[in-house]
């Protein structure tokens, strides 16, 4: 008798302590990180999974939720317009961020998405600064956390692409950082968010990292001989750095930089993307992220994987290399926010803006098929149509983006119906080599199509700016040289990413139920539990969160 009542007295004072340590455990993260990692395809995650150490990429794909099988849902897959779709929860319909750049059919003239001069740049003296997340028609998560909050808590975005620490960081971020190369070697921003540079950032600058990391060679982090996943080194569908012979390793930078543009080298090498987690954690430092009462946000985008994808492609040693590199990256990142912020007190989810094919001209000679277009030559067609049936070359005001914009002035002079026209025009291109399907403004506005790569043209068509007929090409076609990679597609190479979920509030396990690029936002909103940015129709991965 006296030995159990010592027994459950001691359960008494377990329990009481597990309650005692519960209470004193934040309600919420602190802070939450939004991972985006520029062109990652989802097999990136699988191939390289057994070179992967345990505490990056594995780490939260062990310990997080991952979707296996989660897509971009509109067409097209460009930086802006994923970065956009992440944070606000909608497609371009509705956010307006409908590429990089387009034609802006009011202006007459084509725009780059944050360009904004009715600012300044903060952090040197030139223009690169002058951007804004003004055409980004709907809210962010990050807003809708300020809003919440009643604007308390720091919202700051990092990359050091302009447009993917704009964008996700929404319309009342307090920060937005990316880095000006070329001679000026500085992260800047614009007078958009502040007047001057924070102490911090200004210190960081001083430090000069960029030139530390450019003054050595890229070699492969481990024997060039066990990278069997990816093709040999030397081959004829790489671009190489202005000064090689070949696009192969070594790559001595010190030498190299001279010739490709000094400090921007360092946003074609792996060394980009450990620079900008170096960044990443000043910001945390400094801003005293995960530190208040209320949670942060911090939205950060690795960019080197973009530009080292274009120039050398999906099966690129190059590639291989820099996600090998990136996940000790991550794994360092993880790490400090163990001890910074406490591993109990952040969440983060990790995704890509886009992914990318294989080079055309690679799958060319395995006998895929795959097509280069030649927008030239093109262009040509589609004057020779108008010329045949409506008897005018001067009816196309713009084609661009796989979008034909219609002159609506000639039109109305000649007594030319826009309907009838692009409707013509959309008969005729399909016919066009390497045009796979083509419809209608007018079409997409009256029919609805469920599923399939038309309802993704849909969802990336908007009214008010996009063109009169829409194209889509041959699956594993692109506009550019024979070397290297892009992406843009409806296709899944280039729709299909990784999304894993970590950290307080978050489950562990995988799903591969299909779920699109635009649930990530509501699902962050709920395990906030404050309302999802204005324009979402995502949906709720509810197996994510813990109940």
């Amino acid at each position: 008798m006296k030995f159990k009542f010592l027994f459950n007295l001691v359960y008494l004072f377990i329990f009481l302590g597990s309650l005692e340590q519960a209470a004193q455990q934040p309600k919420q993260s602190k802070l939450i990180i939004g991972i985006v990692i520029d062109q990652m395809r989802y097999d990136y995650l699988t191939k390289f999974a057994d070179r992967y150490g345990k505490e990056g990429f594995n780490r939260i794909l062990k310990d997080g939720f991952s979707l296996e099988n989660a897509h971009y849902n509109y067409i097209p897959t460009y930086t802006a317009v994923g970065h956009s779709s992440i944070y606000t929860g909608t497609t371009p319909s509705e956010h307006g961020i409908i590429s990089n750049d387009w034609y802006d059919k009011f202006l007459k003239k084509s725009i780059y998405c944050v360009d904004d001069a009715t600012y300044k740049t903060v952090g040197n003296n030139g223009n690169y600064g002058q951007k804004s997340p003004k055409r980004l028609f709907t809210s962010t998560i990050t807003d809708q956390l300020h809003l919440a909050q009643n604007m308390r808590g720091k919202t700051i975005g990092i990359s050091i692409k302009d447009r993917s620490a704009i964008l996700p960081a929404g319309h009342t971020a307090n920060a937005a950082y990316w880095y000006d190369g070329d001679d000026n070697n500085t992260w800047i921003t614009s007078t958009f968010y502040m007047n001057e540079l924070p102490k911090w950032v200004q210190e960081f600058n001083a430090d000069n990292k960029a030139d530390e990391y450019l003054n050595t060679s890229w070699e492969t982090l481990y024997d060039i001989k066990s990278y069997t996943n990816s093709r040999v080194d030397d081959n004829i569908f790489e671009e190489k750095l202005n000064g090689q012979k070949a696009p192969t390793f070594p790559k001595k930078l010190k030498e190299l930089r001279v010739k490709n543009g000094n400090f921007d080298l360092i946003k074609t090498v792996p060394a980009g993307n450990t620079f900008t987690a170096d960044f990443a954690k000043a910001a945390i430092i400094g801003e005293k992220l995960g530190k208040s009462e209320y949670t942060d946000f911090l939205t950060l985008s690795f960019s080197s994987t973009d530009y080292i994808g274009h120039k050398y492609g999906v099966s690129a040693i190059e590639t291989e290399d820099t996600y090998l590199r990136l996940d000790k990256d991550l794994a360092d990142f993880f790490q400090f926010l163990d001890k910074q912020v406490g591993r109990n007190n952040y969440t983060l989810f990790l995704t890509a803006d886009h992914a990318a094919v294989h080079a055309p001209s690679y799958l060319q000679s395995l006998k895929i098929p795959a097509h280069y277009l030649n927008m030239t030559t093109f262009k040509k067609f589609v004057l020779k149509t108008t010329k045949e049936y409506f008897n005018s070359i001067e009816l196309i005001e713009n084609i661009s983006n796989y979008q034909i914009f219609l002159n609506k002035e000639k039109l109305e002079n000649l007594g030319l119906d826009v309907n009838t026209v692009a409707q013509k025009l959309a008969d005729e291109v399909v016919n066009y080599p390497e045009i796979y399907k083509a419809v209608t403004a007018r079409t997409l506005q009256t029919a609805h199509f469920s599923s399939g790569i038309l309802n993704a043209l849909q969802n990336g068509y908007n009214q008010k700016l996009s063109g009169d007929v829409l194209m889509i090409p041959n699956p594993a076609t692109l506009i550019r040289g024979r070397k290297g990679t892009s992406h843009g597609s409806g296709y899944s190479y280039d729709t299909h990413v990784p999304v894993i979920f970590y950290g307080k509030g978050i489950n562990q396990g995988s799903s591969s139920k299909r779920y699109n690029i635009t649930d990530i936002a509501p699902t962050i909103a709920n395990l906030l539990k404050i309302e999802a940015p204005n324009g979402t129709n995502g949906v709720v991965i509810d197996d994510v969160l813990k109940k």
